[in-house]
């Protein structure tokens, strides 16, 4: 199909959808929760401004969701030295402030000129404190005094409190071909200092950590973080906690916390990156359509069980809609998506509308 036909089709589907729930309000948070309790990655949404992107996030919310974990790419937003362009990223944060909905950015990916490289490897700033610049930039416009909500007073004030310190530092994709903990500590701890200082109440979330073949276990990672001092520089423990089925998220998280507790920490997880896929290829993430609905109702089942005795901060499911594939290759990745690509409902989407609102009855 098409791309433009395809999108056509998803404004419509979507808003039959939004139509019939909001004869009811959208479900709170699970009670004692945060707000942003329940959260979703929609690059879908990110990559398509206008009614497309405005119906997404209206159906979002009417699920319940409140947050949108979203990659604010440094690379793209730092045009020259010293000056930034946010002019794409003002019109995402003002129609999902529209929506009742905030954001979790992740401050990701480093200019050429700051230190990165073109192409997917992601290299970390030669100079670490410049993150920490850059986030302070993110601060003093979308923080709770930020001038983005000045300049915007038609905007639902919803300011970003909490902020991602990279992604996946653990996978040589994501620091250079070298992941190294001692490394991502001093990082995390030059980004910390200038948000802070920009907003003393602004809540540092670690990069989002995976259990991957591919990459440094959590087993060595976080125990090496923690030696490198990096326990005052964040607020939250993110980890992305994939696994077949939802007890195996709810066991990695949990080996999380013993470690953390290990080092006398009892700071929030958050699970900052999870999901199933229906279809697509191979992996230990692809259950089938009825596998995807059932382990995610089965999750946030676990999560509500579990959340006080885990401390968990919240949960973001990997993604909204299914993606195509891109320079000729697939993956289960594009398959975990709650509507399919031509932006049809799976299973998947009414389990986890149903499981929210049992989960606030």
């Amino acid at each position: 199909m098409h791309r433009l036909a395809a999108v056509a089709v998803a404004v419509v589907s979507l808003a039959a959808l939004a139509a019939t729930s909001a004869s009811a309000d959208a479900p709170p948070p699970p009670n004692g929760a945060p707000t942003d309790f329940v959260g979703l990655v929609s690059d879908d949404a990110f990559a398509a401004p206008g009614d497309y992107r405005q119906q997404q996030l209206t159906t979002q919310a009417s699920l319940g969701v409140r947050l949108l974990r979203q990659t604010f790419d440094w690379s793209q937003i730092e045009v020259a030295r010293g000056r930034y362009d946010l002019s794409y990223y003002d019109g995402f944060v003002g129609d999902a402030a529209r929506a009742g909905i905030t954001i979790l950015p992740i401050l990701f990916r480093a200019p050429r000129f700051r230190g990165g490289k073109a192409g997917t490897i992601a290299y970390p700033p030669k100079r670490y404190a410049d993150l920490g610049r850059f986030g302070a930039v993110l601060v003093r416009r979308y923080g709770p005094d930020g001038t983005f909500w000045s300049q915007n007073p038609d905007v639902p004030k919803l300011p970003i409190r909490s902020w991602q310190i990279w992604n996946e530092p653990n996978l040589k994709a994501y620091w250079g071909r070298a992941p190294n903990a001692k490394q991502y500590a001093k990082l995390l701890r030059a980004a910390a200092k200038p948000i802070k200082a920009a907003d003393p109440s602004a809540e540092i979330v670690t990069a989002g950590m995976p259990e991957s073949k591919i990459g440094v276990p959590l087993k060595k990672f976080i125990p090496a973080l923690y030696r490198a001092g990096a326990k005052s520089a964040f607020d939250v423990l993110a980890i992305n906690p994939y696994g077949h089925t939802a007890a195996a998220v709810i066991r990695n998280i949990a080996r999380a916390r013993n470690l953390m507790r290990r080092f006398g920490d009892d700071a929030p997880i958050w699970a900052t990156e999870l999901g199933w896929s229906d279809s697509g290829p191979g992996g230990p993430q692809r259950v089938g359509p009825q596998g995807q609905a059932t382990q995610l109702s089965n999750l946030i089942g676990a999560l509500l069980r579990d959340r006080s005795s885990l401390n968990v901060r919240g949960f973001v499911y990997y993604q909204w809609r299914d993606g195509r594939p891109y320079n000729g290759k697939d993956f289960w990745g594009l398959h975990t998506g709650l509507l399919t690509r031509d932006g049809q409902p799976k299973p998947a989407y009414y389990a986890l509308q149903q499981a929210l609102a049992a989960g606030t009855g």
